[in-house]
């Protein structure tokens, strides 16, 4: 299968849903080289549109995503990872998930998640992504 990185700019947006509950824990993009790597690695390796380059998820805090099974679309240019996640939780805030809030009428957010980690005792008083 030919994933169509150049459709935006060298990247897709990769979803990752945990394997057993169906929650969507996170949203990351891939280029060519950590689709690549994370095929080969079997845990996945997005590409930081910040730094610059390729980042597996779980260098620092551990919490690393274990690769079950790669979706892809049909117009072949965004994936659906799904994932055993070990540790616990993905998100850099502390959470099980990167989607913890739920947007109300007003425009605000509402927290529906609990933090399932302290982020400062991860990652120090510099939270990485």
């Amino acid at each position: 299968m030919k994933i169509d990185f150049q459709k935006s700019g060298g990247l897709v947006p990769a979803i990752i849903q945990d394997e057993r509950s169906g929650d969507v824990l996170m949203l990351g993009f891939m280029n060519a080289d950590s689709l690549s790597e994370t095929q080969r690695s079997g845990e996945v390796v997005f590409f930081s549109r910040s730094r610059n380059k390729l980042w597996k998820k779980g260098e620092f805090s551990g919490h690393v995503l274990r690769v079950r099974e790669i979706r892809v679309d049909c117009d072949a240019d965004a994936l659906l990872v799904r994932v055993e996640a070990v540790g616990p939780g993905v998100c850099h805030e502390g959470y099980r998930s990167c989607f913890f809030r739920v947007v109300e009428s007003d425009g605000g957010a509402k927290i529906i998640g609990e933090r399932t980690f302290s982020p400062e005792a991860v990652y120090g008083s510099e939270k990485s992504r």
